[in-house]
């Protein structure tokens, strides 16, 4: 595989397997800032051996790597995830996303026989949902769609790239999906879904059903590692960033700045924006676990202070971003040009950040979904 591979099947499979640098959902918000020195979506780029893509689960969550990345210093630990604690101070505070998998995959046919592929990308209630739908021609406004479980759908109008169907008789979305769907693995993992992925490919913490791709820092984390944080003191809170197909979806423009971010469903309760405040007024710090759940704080962020938030979001983070909420962040590794690794260099700082992947590339670190974390600190402004 090629290095510019990976981009290109992605665009191809478009997300199927088989201060606010961000534009906000309210009209008229403007950047905070602009790109640091120009940086082009060519700067993010790295080699990556396609066998460093991990296509299975660890043998038990918390067996992965895990590379510690100081921001400030720019220094490099290899270390194992299980170690997190030893990166951990009492009255920290980490941040997870409770968002839950739903098994988003449908496969059916039209009435013409053509075969269609349907991914849910959000439930819009009980009957209607927005899907990613691929087919020979694609369905118009009224057309029946007639799914292998038995069950049937009417194409209600597209939205851009999505079409929204509607249920014909007895629903809800939700327990269909759940009797008949398949796990919607990344496009990057070269197999089919087995019966272990229903499991491995969700947290143990979640319980918010939404999501068609996991927030994969959190699948690291068992009972026994929480149990352990629980006992030093590090406190918890949950956001839910409800994950859409659009996070494997590459920049197609050159000049990172005129990148439009999909939406995705959010919601930053009182009650994380209240551990917020008393982690800073102890001493602690704020750790996302997972760059959706710095989208999430980041975006509920408005001002200084964190304030509850509940809608979409747009948010776009790249290098010259200011950071408000976070100052600590847990992640896997991130796709060649993608918009996460830009996050993720807007936090510990480019160079460092890219120094840092071609450590675990030489390293031989399991990269994507189910492969090793990082652990990184922010890097001063």
């Amino acid at each position: 595989m090629s290095e510019g591979l990976i981009d290109s099947e992605l665009s191809n499979k478009q997300g199927f397997n088989n201060g606010r640098t961000a534009v906000e959902t309210r009209a008229g918000a403007k950047p905070l800032s602009e790109p640091a020195s120009g940086l082009r979506r060519r700067d993010f780029h790295y080699a990556l051996p396609p066998e460093l893509i991990a296509q299975h689960p660890p043998a038990r969550r918390g067996d992965s790597r895990l590379l510690a990345l100081d921001g400030a210093s720019g220094e490099l630990r290899d270390r194992l995830f299980r170690e997190l604690p030893e990166l951990l101070r009492p009255n920290d505070l980490l941040v997870f996303n409770d968002t839950r998998v739903i098994p988003a995959r449908l496969f059916g046919r039209k009435t013409s026989g053509g075969r269609i592929e349907i991914l849910v990308e959000r439930l819009l209630d009980q009957r209607r949902a927005l899907v990613h739908l691929h087919a020979s021609k694609s369905p118009k406004p009224g057309g029946a769609l007639l799914f292998d479980a038995g069950f049937a759908a009417t194409v209600l109008g597209r939205h851009g790239e999505l079409f929204e169907i509607g249920l014909d008789g007895d629903g809800p979305w939700l327990a269909l999906l759940e009797r008949h769907g398949q796990v919607p693995l990344p496009p990057y993992i070269h197999r089919e879904p087995i019966p272990e992925d229903r499991e491995r490919y969700q947290t143990v913490y979640a319980r918010q059903p939404g999501a068609v791709a996991a927030p994969t820092a959190g699948l690291h984390f068992d009972p026994a590692l929480l149990d352990q944080l629980d006992v030093m003191g590090v406190a918890r809170a949950f956001i839910t960033l409800h994950v859409g197909a659009g996070t494997f979806q590459p920049l197609r423009v050159e000049q990172i700045d005129e990148h439009v971010m999909h939406a995705e469903q959010i919601e930053v309760g009182a009650e994380v924006c209240e551990r917020i405040r008393v982690a800073r007024t102890r001493g602690g710090r704020v750790i996302a676990v997972g760059t959706t759940a710095v989208r999430a704080l980041e975006t509920a962020a408005r001002d200084s202070d964190i304030q509850p938030w509940r809608g979409e979001t747009r948010i776009f983070i790249y290098p010259g971003y200011r950071f408000r909420a976070v100052d600590a962040l847990i992640t896997n590794f991130h796709l060649p040009e993608s918009t996460l690794l830009m996050l993720v260099a807007a936090f510990a700082g480019h160079t460092e950040t890219l120094n840092a992947y071609r450590h675990a590339v030489e390293q031989r670190y399991r990269f994507f979904s189910y492969g090793d974390a990082m652990f990184l600190t922010r890097r001063p402004a």
